[in-house]
């Protein structure tokens, strides 16, 4: 049985209740974690605020960047047995899992360097006067983790919000939680004080609720879905609490007819099968110039046909989706495009070892998706790729733009000047130029436009996030 992480140590749930834990590949459960409501966040939400003032906001920026430091190599030595707690909590490939644990490590790795060089400035201004800025802390932050990258996400948000100066309050998703309880473990074993880092589980309506209503809580930095993000919101506005938030996207793919294909296919197919299709930067979205629609189909459908999907020991192409809604819902999508008439292009294959009880789908290629179509704008959450046509580059971005999302573009071309026309004229966080996703990118601020949120993580600019910025003006004759 897995127990809170409070004032680094184990503590039962206020309530008593447990929640399983369930293992994606067999569907059995192997394990349970806390329920916790609004006690144990207010247990943590305490802990942390002693924390800060009687310890972490003493702590210089040299000394918290040691820390952060010893916790990313305490993290690397211990790399391969978190991706074997996050293969089977979550269902991850072994290559994924592991390379999610690596991640992890790196954010701990740029934040430590980062801690001491959150610089002010100096202001001109009347003479008589000296004026200047410095940043400081929120004081308890809370963080709530979605599923779907528990590591990783945890370490571009508490990592930035540790070397900010801020203590924080974590909420993973009840599906994923066993990986950050060891990070939060090995953070003591490092010396970081009681209270600095919290993990409370539960479920969402019950702790992150109590969470963003907290009175104690002064920042809160959400990961999730538009709706969640909506409710996220309207709490923290009843007492004027900041948040950042990144809610997801549909992202396109938009490739033109003098790109590299060679290059560019199996970025595409990465982009959307990648911890099977649950990523909100997907490349869910493939729209291709007209001229070339028919042999980039054809190359893609082949290689689809390629790709396993089976138990995360195996370590596969894909794995299992998180869980059994996870599935149905892709199911959904599916029915409602066969319902539909959006002709299949092709799919991949559930190895015969999956046992019938895991959360399998098959990665699936589309084609001639209306723009208006569900599959074209919501978050499918799976390995569903729907593709479309364009005229030309005004088409394309018509296309591109025409959801409610702006998280992330891929553009494939080779003409210089479309390249920089086509990263003005979208509407989104990030555009890559003939790759995507930079291979991940710890120190590329990451976040999106209209329903993707706003706010950013990742890199040096979350750090202004993570903070308040004061002006001090002194009159001197």
């Amino acid at each position: 049985m897995q127990f809170n992480f409070i004032a680094n140590r184990p503590c039962p749930s206020a309530s008593g209740f447990t929640l399983p834990v369930i293992d994606p590949s067999s569907g059995e459960v192997f394990d349970e974690i806390q329920r916790s409501n609004a006690l144990d966040v207010d247990l943590a939400v305490q802990a942390a605020r002693h924390c800060m003032d009687s310890v972490w906001q003493k702590t210089s920026g040299v000394d918290r960047g040691r820390l952060l430091m010893c916790l990313s190599q305490k993290l690397l030595e211990h790399v391969d047995e978190l991706a074997l707690i996050e293969q089977r909590d979550c269902g991850k490939p072994t290559k994924q899992a592991r390379s999610d644990a690596v991640a992890l490590a790196r954010y701990f790795e740029f934040y430590a360097g980062a801690c001491d060089k959150l610089h002010g400035e100096t202001l001109p201004y009347q003479d008589g006067y000296s004026v200047l800025t410095w940043r400081e802390p929120h004081g308890v932050t809370g963080h709530i983790i979605p599923w779907n990258y528990p590591m990783q996400i945890f370490g571009r948000s508490v990592g930035g919000a540790l070397a900010a100066g801020n203590v924080c309050v974590v909420k993973p998703a009840e599906d994923a939680c066993l990986s950050l309880l060891r990070v939060a473990q090995l953070a003591s074993e490092v010396g970081f004080p009681p209270g600095a880092i919290n993990i409370v589980t539960g479920y969402g309506h019950e702790v992150g609720d109590a969470l963003a209503r907290h009175p104690g809580v002064e920042h809160i930095s959400f990961t999730g879905s538009p709706s969640v993000g909506t409710l996220i919101q309207q709490v923290a506005a009843e007492r004027h609490c900041p948040v950042t938030l990144e809610l997801g996207g549909k992202s396109p793919q938009i490739v033109f007819a003098d790109a590299n294909l060679d290059e560019a296919v199996p970025v595409i197919i990465n982009a959307i099968v990648q911890n099977a299709g649950q990523t909100c930067s997907a490349g869910s979205r493939l729209l291709v110039d007209e001229l070339i629609y028919e042999p980039l189909l054809q190359r893609l459908g082949q290689a689809f046909e390629q790709l396993r999907v089976g138990p995360a020991a195996m370590d596969l192409d894909l794995g299992p989706l998180i869980r059994q809604s996870q599935q149905q819902r892709v199911w959904d999508f599916l029915s409602d495009a066969q319902v539909a008439g959006i002709p299949m292009v092709a799919q991949g294959r559930i190895v015969d070892e999956a046992p019938e009880t895991g959360f399998y789908q098959a990665p699936t290629l589309l084609r001639d998706v209306p723009v208006a179509h569900r599959l074209a704008q919501e978050e499918v959450f799976g390995p569903v790729l729907a593709a479309m046509s364009f005229r030309d580059e005004d088409h394309a971005v018509e296309l591109a733009n025409a959801t409610r999302f702006g998280l992330v573009a891929g553009v494939w071309t080779r003409d210089g000047g479309r390249q920089f026309r086509m990263a003005k004229r979208i509407r989104s966080g990030q555009v890559f130029i003939n790759n995507y996703g930079a291979g991940g990118g710890v120190e590329l601020p990451f976040g999106g436009v209209k329903s993707s949120g706003y706010g950013r993580e990742k890199g040096f600019e979350a750090l202004y996030g993570f903070t308040t910025l004061k002006t001090v003006a002194l009159r001197h004759g």
